[in-house]
């Protein structure tokens, strides 16, 4: 039961009980009190009815802003589909303390790495990797689509 069908209860209870509201200080009290409650009962449903409209409008403006994020920063998948993340970084092993280090493309260029591990330096040999990403996609990361 709403808050204006028990108001609207309440009102006939108090007219089924023949309250005189012309003469009677009490029956004046009762009617002016039940009209108030109407007008409280009605506000109410207005506002749960806004309350759901504005819910389901910001419904709408999260999908929306959802495609929006689509669009500008595209699929969170790398671009081979392969599941390899396709980066300018990468995966190195210290040769002296076994620390993986993840490493750029330019430090890559200097072919020595020093390990904020141990400290040591140590050359990056390349010659052993069968594929860019070490995932088995046989493609280049390097070339573009």
């Amino acid at each position: 039961m709403t808050i204006s069908e028990k108001v609207a209860y309440l009102k006939g209870l108090a007219e089924g009980l023949n309250l005189d509201t012309e003469k009677s200080k009490e029956g004046k009290l009762i009617s002016v009190m039940i009209g108030i409650l109407e007008e409280v009962g009605l506000s109410l449903e207005d506002l749960d009815e806004n309350t759901t409209a504005l819910g389901e409008e910001l419904d709408a403006v999260s999908d929306d802003l959802a495609d929006v994020e689509e669009i500008v920063y595209g699929d969170d998948e790398d671009e081979c589909g392969c599941g390899c993340e396709d980066e300018d970084f990468f995966e190195v092993e210290c040769p002296n303390c076994g620390e993986d280090l993840e490493i750029d493309e330019s430090v890559l260029e200097t072919g020595s790495v020093e390990c904020p591990n141990c400290g040591e330096k140590f050359a990056i040999d390349l010659s052993d990797e069968d594929d860019g990403c070490g995932c088995g996609c046989d493609h280049d990361h390097g070339e573009d689509k």
